[in-house]
Protein backbone atom coordinates (compact mmCIF):
# COMPACT_ATOMS: atom_id res chain seq x y z
CA UNK A 1 0.00 0.00 0.00
CA UNK A 2 1.36 3.42 -0.91
CA UNK A 3 1.62 5.80 2.02
CA UNK A 4 0.53 9.40 1.84
CA UNK A 5 3.23 11.98 1.19
CA UNK A 6 3.55 12.98 4.86
CA UNK A 7 2.42 9.75 6.57
CA UNK A 8 -0.29 11.42 8.65
CA UNK A 9 -2.35 9.45 11.18
CA UNK A 10 -5.82 9.99 12.65
CA UNK A 11 -4.21 10.62 16.05
CA UNK A 12 -2.05 13.39 14.57
CA UNK A 13 -5.26 14.93 13.21
CA UNK A 14 -6.55 15.08 16.78
CA UNK A 15 -8.67 11.95 17.15
CA UNK A 16 -7.46 9.28 19.58
CA UNK A 17 -9.33 6.01 18.96
CA UNK A 18 -7.43 4.32 21.78
CA UNK A 19 -8.69 6.94 24.24
CA UNK A 20 -12.24 6.29 23.08
CA UNK A 21 -11.82 2.57 23.64
CA UNK A 22 -10.33 3.21 27.07
CA UNK A 23 -13.35 5.35 27.96
CA UNK A 24 -15.77 2.60 26.95
CA UNK A 25 -13.90 0.13 29.17
CA UNK A 26 -13.95 2.65 32.03
CA UNK A 27 -17.70 3.28 31.89
CA UNK A 28 -18.90 -0.30 31.34
CA UNK A 29 -19.35 -0.95 35.11
CA UNK A 30 -21.42 2.24 35.47
CA UNK A 31 -23.64 1.25 32.56
CA UNK A 32 -23.98 -2.31 33.85
CA UNK A 33 -25.12 -0.99 37.23
CA UNK A 34 -28.23 0.46 35.54
CA UNK A 35 -29.45 -2.87 34.12
CA UNK A 36 -33.16 -3.53 34.48
CA UNK A 37 -35.72 -6.01 33.16
CA UNK A 38 -35.93 -5.82 29.39
CA UNK A 39 -32.27 -5.13 28.63
CA UNK A 40 -30.97 -7.68 26.13
CA UNK A 41 -27.70 -6.13 24.95
CA UNK A 42 -25.96 -2.93 25.89
CA UNK A 43 -22.60 -1.26 25.28
CA UNK A 44 -20.29 -2.54 22.58
CA UNK A 45 -22.59 -3.38 19.69
CA UNK A 46 -23.80 -1.22 16.82
CA UNK A 47 -27.13 -0.95 18.59
CA UNK A 48 -28.76 -1.86 21.90
CA UNK A 49 -31.63 -4.31 22.30
CA UNK A 50 -34.59 -4.00 24.68
CA UNK A 51 -37.44 -6.49 25.17
CA UNK A 52 -40.72 -4.75 26.09
CA UNK A 53 -42.42 -8.02 26.99
CA UNK A 54 -39.63 -8.85 29.44
CA UNK A 55 -40.14 -5.39 30.96
CA UNK A 56 -43.70 -6.41 31.82
CA UNK A 57 -45.75 -4.74 29.07
CA UNK A 58 -48.51 -6.51 27.17
CA UNK A 59 -49.80 -3.74 24.87
CA UNK A 60 -47.21 -0.96 25.14
CA UNK A 61 -47.07 2.52 23.67
CA UNK A 62 -43.56 3.93 23.38
CA UNK A 63 -42.74 7.49 24.39
CA UNK A 64 -39.51 9.26 23.45
CA UNK A 65 -37.87 12.42 24.79
CA UNK A 66 -34.61 14.15 24.02
CA UNK A 67 -32.87 17.13 25.62
CA UNK A 68 -29.59 18.63 26.71
CA UNK A 69 -28.23 20.52 29.69
CA UNK A 70 -28.00 23.93 28.02
CA UNK A 71 -25.53 26.61 29.05
CA UNK A 72 -25.28 25.14 32.53
CA UNK A 73 -22.48 23.18 30.84
CA UNK A 74 -20.47 26.41 30.71
CA UNK A 75 -20.32 26.53 34.51
CA UNK A 76 -19.28 22.87 34.67
CA UNK A 77 -16.54 23.50 32.11
CA UNK A 78 -15.29 26.66 33.83
CA UNK A 79 -15.25 25.07 37.30
CA UNK A 80 -14.14 21.57 36.35
CA UNK A 81 -17.06 20.14 38.36
CA UNK A 82 -18.43 17.31 36.23
CA UNK A 83 -20.17 14.90 38.60
CA UNK A 84 -23.68 16.38 38.48
CA UNK A 85 -24.44 17.40 34.90
CA UNK A 86 -24.99 13.81 33.83
CA UNK A 87 -27.83 13.64 36.35
CA UNK A 88 -29.20 16.85 34.82
CA UNK A 89 -29.13 15.31 31.37
CA UNK A 90 -31.14 12.27 32.41
CA UNK A 91 -33.58 14.31 34.49
CA UNK A 92 -34.41 16.68 31.66
CA UNK A 93 -35.50 13.72 29.54
CA UNK A 94 -37.15 11.34 32.01
CA UNK A 95 -39.04 14.05 33.90
CA UNK A 96 -40.70 14.84 30.56
CA UNK A 97 -41.51 11.18 29.89
CA UNK A 98 -43.31 10.75 33.20
CA UNK A 99 -45.58 13.69 32.32
CA UNK A 100 -47.01 11.49 29.56
CA UNK A 101 -47.62 8.74 32.11
CA UNK A 102 -44.67 6.72 30.82
CA UNK A 103 -42.12 4.69 32.77
CA UNK A 104 -38.56 5.40 31.53
CA UNK A 105 -37.00 2.20 30.19
CA UNK A 106 -33.67 3.12 28.68
CA UNK A 107 -31.37 6.03 27.95
CA UNK A 108 -28.67 6.87 25.40
CA UNK A 109 -26.22 9.75 25.62
CA UNK A 110 -24.19 11.78 23.13
CA UNK A 111 -20.95 13.38 24.33
CA UNK A 112 -18.98 15.53 21.90
CA UNK A 113 -15.66 17.27 22.55
CA UNK A 114 -12.61 18.63 20.78
CA UNK A 115 -10.16 16.41 22.64
CA UNK A 116 -11.24 13.47 24.76
CA UNK A 117 -10.19 13.71 28.40
CA UNK A 118 -10.94 10.28 29.80
CA UNK A 119 -11.28 11.23 33.47
CA UNK A 120 -13.66 14.13 32.77
CA UNK A 121 -15.73 12.14 30.28
CA UNK A 122 -15.95 9.14 32.61
CA UNK A 123 -17.11 11.34 35.50
CA UNK A 124 -19.84 12.84 33.31
CA UNK A 125 -21.05 9.46 32.07
CA UNK A 126 -20.96 8.01 35.59
CA UNK A 127 -23.30 10.88 36.51
CA UNK A 128 -25.57 9.84 33.66
CA UNK A 129 -25.57 6.31 35.06
CA UNK A 130 -26.49 7.65 38.49
CA UNK A 131 -29.43 9.56 37.00
CA UNK A 132 -30.54 6.41 35.23
CA UNK A 133 -30.41 4.36 38.43
CA UNK A 134 -32.44 6.97 40.31
CA UNK A 135 -35.14 6.93 37.63
CA UNK A 136 -35.19 3.19 36.91
CA UNK A 137 -33.84 3.51 33.37
CA UNK A 138 -31.05 1.45 31.85
CA UNK A 139 -28.08 3.17 30.20
CA UNK A 140 -27.82 0.91 27.17
CA UNK A 141 -25.70 2.91 24.74
CA UNK A 142 -24.38 6.21 23.56
CA UNK A 143 -21.83 7.97 21.40
CA UNK A 144 -18.59 9.72 22.25
CA UNK A 145 -17.44 12.01 19.45
CA UNK A 146 -13.97 13.54 19.39
CA UNK A 147 -14.10 16.45 16.93
CA UNK A 148 -10.98 18.62 16.87
CA UNK A 149 -11.61 22.03 15.41
CA UNK A 150 -15.27 22.00 16.40
CA UNK A 151 -14.84 22.73 20.11
CA UNK A 152 -12.38 24.92 22.00
CA UNK A 153 -9.97 23.47 24.56
CA UNK A 154 -11.90 21.85 27.40
CA UNK A 155 -15.27 22.46 25.76
CA UNK A 156 -17.84 19.76 25.17
CA UNK A 157 -21.54 19.28 24.51
CA UNK A 158 -23.95 16.79 25.96
CA UNK A 159 -27.32 15.49 24.79
CA UNK A 160 -29.52 12.56 25.69
CA UNK A 161 -32.41 10.47 24.47
CA UNK A 162 -34.82 8.49 26.65
CA UNK A 163 -37.48 5.95 25.73
CA UNK A 164 -40.34 4.99 28.02
CA UNK A 165 -43.50 2.96 27.78
CA UNK A 166 -47.04 2.81 29.06
CA UNK A 167 -49.90 0.41 28.53
CA UNK A 168 -52.27 1.53 25.79
CA UNK A 169 -54.99 3.83 27.11
CA UNK A 170 -53.10 5.08 30.18
CA UNK A 171 -51.46 8.18 28.66
CA UNK A 172 -51.61 11.55 30.37
CA UNK A 173 -52.97 14.20 30.54
CA UNK A 174 -56.44 12.72 30.84
CA UNK A 175 -59.52 13.78 32.78
CA UNK A 176 -58.43 17.24 33.91
CA UNK A 177 -61.50 19.14 35.11
CA UNK A 178 -62.34 22.43 36.74
CA UNK A 179 -61.72 22.10 40.48
CA UNK A 180 -58.72 19.79 40.21
CA UNK A 181 -56.13 20.59 42.87
CA UNK A 182 -52.65 21.64 41.74
CA UNK A 183 -49.88 20.08 43.83
CA UNK A 184 -46.37 21.46 43.40
CA UNK A 185 -43.24 19.46 44.16
CA UNK A 186 -40.22 21.41 45.37
CA UNK A 187 -37.24 21.82 43.07
CA UNK A 188 -33.61 21.32 44.06
CA UNK A 189 -32.50 24.68 42.68
CA UNK A 190 -32.33 26.21 39.23
CA UNK A 191 -32.30 22.76 37.57
CA UNK A 192 -31.29 23.13 33.89
CA UNK A 193 -33.12 26.15 32.51
CA UNK A 194 -32.43 29.87 32.53
CA UNK A 195 -28.65 29.57 32.77
CA UNK A 196 -27.92 32.18 30.12
CA UNK A 197 -29.62 34.65 32.47
CA UNK A 198 -27.99 33.07 35.54
CA UNK A 199 -24.54 33.51 34.02
CA UNK A 200 -25.31 37.11 33.11
CA UNK A 201 -26.49 37.85 36.67
CA UNK A 202 -23.33 36.30 38.14
CA UNK A 203 -21.27 38.45 35.79
CA UNK A 204 -23.11 41.57 36.94
CA UNK A 205 -22.62 40.57 40.60
CA UNK A 206 -18.85 40.61 40.14
CA UNK A 207 -18.45 37.20 41.78
CA UNK A 208 -16.40 34.34 40.39
CA UNK A 209 -17.45 30.70 40.35
CA UNK A 210 -15.01 29.97 43.19
CA UNK A 211 -16.43 32.73 45.44
CA UNK A 212 -18.36 31.70 48.54
CA UNK A 213 -22.00 31.19 47.66
CA UNK A 214 -24.13 34.08 48.98
CA UNK A 215 -27.13 31.79 49.48
CA UNK A 216 -25.71 28.43 50.57
CA UNK A 217 -22.61 26.60 51.72
CA UNK A 218 -19.69 26.01 49.36
CA UNK A 219 -18.69 27.88 46.23
CA UNK A 220 -21.07 29.77 43.98
CA UNK A 221 -20.22 27.54 41.03
CA UNK A 222 -20.90 24.33 42.93
CA UNK A 223 -24.18 25.71 44.31
CA UNK A 224 -25.42 26.61 40.83
CA UNK A 225 -24.51 23.12 39.58
CA UNK A 226 -26.94 21.41 41.98
CA UNK A 227 -28.53 18.78 39.72
CA UNK A 228 -32.09 18.69 38.47
CA UNK A 229 -34.38 16.74 40.76
CA UNK A 230 -35.69 13.44 39.41
CA UNK A 231 -39.46 13.10 39.89
CA UNK A 232 -39.97 9.78 38.10
CA UNK A 233 -40.51 7.07 40.70
CA UNK A 234 -42.58 9.20 43.06
CA UNK A 235 -44.74 10.60 40.24
CA UNK A 236 -45.38 7.12 38.84
CA UNK A 237 -46.37 5.94 42.31
CA UNK A 238 -48.90 8.77 42.53
CA UNK A 239 -50.27 8.03 39.05
CA UNK A 240 -50.68 4.35 39.87
CA UNK A 241 -52.46 5.20 43.13
CA UNK A 242 -55.14 7.03 41.13
CA UNK A 243 -56.54 10.53 40.94
CA UNK A 244 -53.68 12.15 39.00
CA UNK A 245 -54.96 13.70 35.77
CA UNK A 246 -51.85 15.53 34.55
CA UNK A 247 -48.25 16.32 35.34
CA UNK A 248 -46.26 19.36 34.17
CA UNK A 249 -42.46 19.45 34.32
CA UNK A 250 -41.55 23.05 35.12
CA UNK A 251 -38.63 23.76 32.81
CA UNK A 252 -37.95 26.64 30.39
CA UNK A 253 -40.99 28.91 30.46
CA UNK A 254 -41.59 28.33 34.15
CA UNK A 255 -45.05 27.88 35.62
CA UNK A 256 -46.42 30.46 33.21
CA UNK A 257 -45.69 28.47 30.07
CA UNK A 258 -45.62 24.85 31.24
CA UNK A 259 -48.85 24.49 33.21
CA UNK A 260 -51.10 25.41 30.25
CA UNK A 261 -49.46 22.65 28.16
CA UNK A 262 -51.33 19.97 30.14
CA UNK A 263 -54.69 21.73 30.49
CA UNK A 264 -57.54 21.19 28.03
CA UNK A 265 -58.99 24.00 25.98
CA UNK A 266 -61.19 26.24 28.11
CA UNK A 267 -59.34 25.56 31.36
CA UNK A 268 -56.61 27.51 33.10
CA UNK A 269 -54.78 27.49 36.41
CA UNK A 270 -55.11 29.71 39.45
CA UNK A 271 -51.89 29.70 41.48
CA UNK A 272 -51.32 31.24 44.90
CA UNK A 273 -47.76 32.57 44.99
CA UNK A 274 -47.92 32.61 48.78
CA UNK A 275 -48.22 28.81 48.89
CA UNK A 276 -44.44 28.40 49.01
CA UNK A 277 -41.38 30.44 49.87
CA UNK A 278 -38.94 31.43 47.12
CA UNK A 279 -35.75 29.37 47.72
CA UNK A 280 -32.60 31.37 48.57
CA UNK A 281 -30.94 30.84 45.17
CA UNK A 282 -33.90 32.43 43.40
CA UNK A 283 -34.17 35.24 45.93
CA UNK A 284 -30.50 36.04 45.24
CA UNK A 285 -30.92 35.89 41.47
CA UNK A 286 -33.99 38.09 41.70
CA UNK A 287 -32.21 40.70 43.79
CA UNK A 288 -28.95 40.72 41.85
CA UNK A 289 -30.68 40.81 38.48
CA UNK A 290 -33.45 43.21 39.45
CA UNK A 291 -35.93 40.72 37.98
CA UNK A 292 -39.64 41.38 38.18
CA UNK A 293 -42.08 38.70 39.25
CA UNK A 294 -43.32 37.95 35.74
CA UNK A 295 -39.76 37.37 34.52
CA UNK A 296 -39.04 35.04 37.42
CA UNK A 297 -42.15 32.97 36.78
CA UNK A 298 -41.51 32.71 33.04
CA UNK A 299 -37.76 32.01 33.17
CA UNK A 300 -37.14 29.85 36.23
CA UNK A 301 -38.94 27.07 38.10
CA UNK A 302 -38.83 29.44 41.11
CA UNK A 303 -38.86 26.52 43.53
CA UNK A 304 -41.49 24.27 41.90
CA UNK A 305 -40.10 21.54 39.66
CA UNK A 306 -43.22 19.47 38.94
CA UNK A 307 -46.94 20.14 39.20
CA UNK A 308 -49.66 17.50 39.42
CA UNK A 309 -53.31 18.13 38.61
CA UNK A 310 -55.23 15.88 40.99
CA UNK A 311 -58.88 15.10 41.58
CA UNK A 312 -60.03 17.20 44.54
CA UNK A 313 -61.21 14.16 46.49
CA UNK A 314 -57.81 12.45 46.10
CA UNK A 315 -55.55 15.44 46.76
CA UNK A 316 -54.91 14.70 50.44
CA UNK A 317 -54.08 11.06 49.74
CA UNK A 318 -51.75 11.90 46.86
CA UNK A 319 -50.06 14.53 49.01
CA UNK A 320 -49.43 11.99 51.78
CA UNK A 321 -48.10 9.45 49.28
CA UNK A 322 -45.68 11.97 47.75
CA UNK A 323 -44.51 13.12 51.17
CA UNK A 324 -43.88 9.49 52.03
CA UNK A 325 -41.69 9.31 48.91
CA UNK A 326 -39.58 12.19 50.24
CA UNK A 327 -41.20 15.08 48.38
CA UNK A 328 -41.97 18.52 49.73
CA UNK A 329 -45.50 19.16 48.46
CA UNK A 330 -47.26 22.53 48.13
CA UNK A 331 -50.96 23.03 47.44
CA UNK A 332 -50.59 25.67 44.75
CA UNK A 333 -54.18 26.28 43.67
CA UNK A 334 -56.80 24.83 41.36
CA UNK A 335 -57.80 24.31 37.76
CA UNK A 336 -60.31 26.99 36.78
CA UNK A 337 -62.38 28.01 33.78
CA UNK A 338 -60.43 30.24 31.42
CA UNK A 339 -56.96 29.98 29.94
CA UNK A 340 -53.35 30.43 30.95
CA UNK A 341 -52.12 30.89 34.51
CA UNK A 342 -53.48 33.56 36.83
CA UNK A 343 -51.58 34.41 40.01
CA UNK A 344 -52.68 35.64 43.40
CA UNK A 345 -50.38 36.80 46.18
CA UNK A 346 -46.69 37.48 45.61
CA UNK A 347 -43.41 35.59 45.44
CA UNK A 348 -41.55 36.03 48.70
Amino acid sequence: MTKGHNGLTYAEAGVDIDAGNALVDRIKPAAKSTNRSGVMAGLGGFGALFDLKAAGYSDPILVGATDGVGTKLRIAIDTGIYDTIGIDLVAMCVNDLVCQGAEPLFFLDYFATGKLEIDAAATIIEGIAEGCKRSGAALIGGETAEMPGMYGEGDFDLAGFAVGAMERGTDLPEGVVEGDVLLGLASDGVHSNGYSLVRRIVEVSGLGWDADSPFSEGSLGAALLAPTRLYVKQSLAAVRAGGVHALAHITGGGLTENLPRVLPEGLGASVDLGAWTLPPVFAWLREQGGLDEAEMLKTFNSGIGMVLSVSADRADGVTALLQGEGETVYRLGTVVAGEGVSYTGALS
